[in-house]
């Protein structure tokens, strides 16, 4: 079961860093070009938060049941696993998250394209920098996967 879980939590990364950078570009581009905020943009941002939860369960699922709360915090690959990583991915959730539900009180599409814009970007700014952290922590792995 851990297996699985680990190996699904690995290949949906792809699926949420993807759906974030369609999502950052598109708001760039809507917000700097001052376009309308439509459908379309609406359901990729939502793909993308939703990606992003199901990543989120999947770790969760992965950090209470292969006990890495329970690991050493001393050693940096452990403390790596245990505290930075979780914190960082669930902070970028939360970017995502409230970038979302405060782009759906707005009303001027310029503004919409903004919020999206400036709070996934964030979030995707956190995800980078725990990679880069994690390729630091783990010599063996690289930024895309184990090397």
């Amino acid at each position: 079961m851990y297996k699985i879980l680990q190996s699904a939590h690995s290949g949906w990364r792809y699926i949420v860093l993807i759906l974030l950078v369609l999502a950052f570009v598109q708001a760039l581009a809507g917000w700097f070009g001052k376009k309308p905020y439509t459908e379309g943009n609406r359901k990729l941002n939502v793909f993308a938060l939703i990606s992003a939860h199901i990543q989120l369960v999947f770790g969760l699922l992965l950090y209470f049941l292969g006990d890495w709360f329970k690991a050493d915090s001393s050693v940096a690959l452990t403390r790596y696993w245990k505290m930075e990583h979780i914190g960082m991915m669930v902070f970028a959730i939360i970017l995502i998250t409230v970038g979302n539900a405060r782009s759906k009180r707005i009303e001027a599409g310029s503004a919409k394209h903004r919020t999206i814009a400036l709070y996934f970007g964030l979030a995707l700014l956190v995800i980078v920098v725990a990679i880069i952290q994690m390729t630091k922590a783990d010599p063996t792995r690289s930024f895309f996967g184990v090397s």
